[in-house]
């Protein structure tokens, strides 16, 4: 029996992601097919329901709602149905259910729960048989193959890029800002300056990973990876929040990872960066935006997303066997969580 190596099985698959989004560009005309039939119903607005790193891309599907197709939208409290039993009216509402095993008994309950109130729901999963299909109307297969490391990468990235497809083919169009995305992750896993931020923040005790914005979804998944591969105590602010208080308690001993890429987003980071660094914290820029201590390839700002969280996973794999740990066997977790 081969030995396991720590970090084997996430850096494999860190590193399938370029081949996972060639071939879910492939299968986009299925993504496309449901996004025709959710266009013909005409949702008043959507509701995102999801868990851990799901609930990140279901932050990203939020901003891709209010912008792309500018409709409100919102992301679900599942326990106000599995334990508080609201009913609302949910009567031509987008209710679309984001998870990459389909089976936790929350989402499940509360998708089926949404169905009966009148909502036309979608199940985005990483698993075509699972119970989270079965209980909702129409159902997109992410598609990135099996995961064995416990901190999902390659479903976080491929469940991104679908629900991007899914929202613009919501609006009629095809994808086009994703065109070409295998080679520009590639590129991007392959980015300069992870090295140099673990080496800084090996020791660290407290992070703070900030964006806006479209990438204020990537803080929140940067975050997660790191507490749940390093044990770091990691948390996640808009840019905008980590003005209104948090900014407080940054100092000499705080690491930051701020997501500066090219767009509005970035262009209001300016101003947050320039906070930090006069409060003495150490700070790693990560983005397409000139500058950045990790530089990205440009990308058009409602897909960067996509591919800034590629280098932050490759910093949460590197930081955590620095500092001993081994990310694919994190403490306490399992590969699938089942709540209610």
């Amino acid at each position: 029996m081969t030995e396991h190596r720590p970090g084997e099985s996430m850096r494999a698959e860190i590193d399938q992601q370029p081949a996972v989004f060639a071939g879910v560009m492939s299968r986009r005309g299925d993504v496309a097919k449901v996004g025709s039939l959710i266009a013909a119903r005409r949702p008043r607005f959507a509701l995102f329901a999801a868990r851990g790193s799901s609930d990140h891309a279901a932050l990203y599907a939020k901003y891709l709602t209010e912008v792309l197709l500018k409709l409100p939208a919102g992301l679900v409290s599942p326990s106000t149905t599995t334990l508080y039993r609201a009913e609302p009216d949910l009567t031509d509402v987008l209710y679309v259910t984001v998870s990459q095993s389909g089976g936790s008994p929350d989402l499940v309950e509360a998708t089926l729960a949404a169905r009966a109130r009148g909502a036309l729901t979608v199940a985005v999963t990483n698993t075509a048989d699972s119970p989270l299909n079965e209980a909702a109307e129409f159902s997109v297969d992410v598609g990135a193959g099996p995961e064995l490391a416990v901190a999902a990468t390659k479903t976080y990235s491929a469940t991104l890029l679908t629900l991007y497809l899914l929202v613009d083919a919501i609006r009629g169009q095809d994808g086009v800002a994703a065109h070409g995305i295998d080679e520009i992750a590639a590129r991007a896993l392959a980015a300069e300056g992870v090295e140099a931020a673990v080496a800084r923040m090996r020791f660290a005790d407290w992070v703070v990973c900030t964006g806006r914005g479209f990438s204020s979804a990537t803080a929140a998944e940067a975050a997660l990876k790191l507490a749940e591969t390093s044990y770091v105590s990691a948390r996640a602010y808009s840019g905008a929040d980590l003005l209104h208080g948090p900014i407080a308690a940054l100092d000499s001993e705080t690491s930051v990872l701020a997501i500066t890429s090219v767009g509005a987003g970035g262009d209001a980071m300016a101003e947050v960066i320039d906070v930090v660094r006069r409060s003495g914290a150490d700070i790693t820029t990560v983005g397409s935006a000139f500058g950045s201590a990790i530089a990205l390839p440009r990308t058009a700002e409602e897909v960067a997303p996509i591919i800034e969280i590629l280098p932050l996973q490759r910093l949460a794999l590197e930081l955590s066997l620095a500092r001993g740990r081994d990310p694919d066997h994190p403490r306490g977790l399992s590969k699938i969580t089942k709540t209610r």
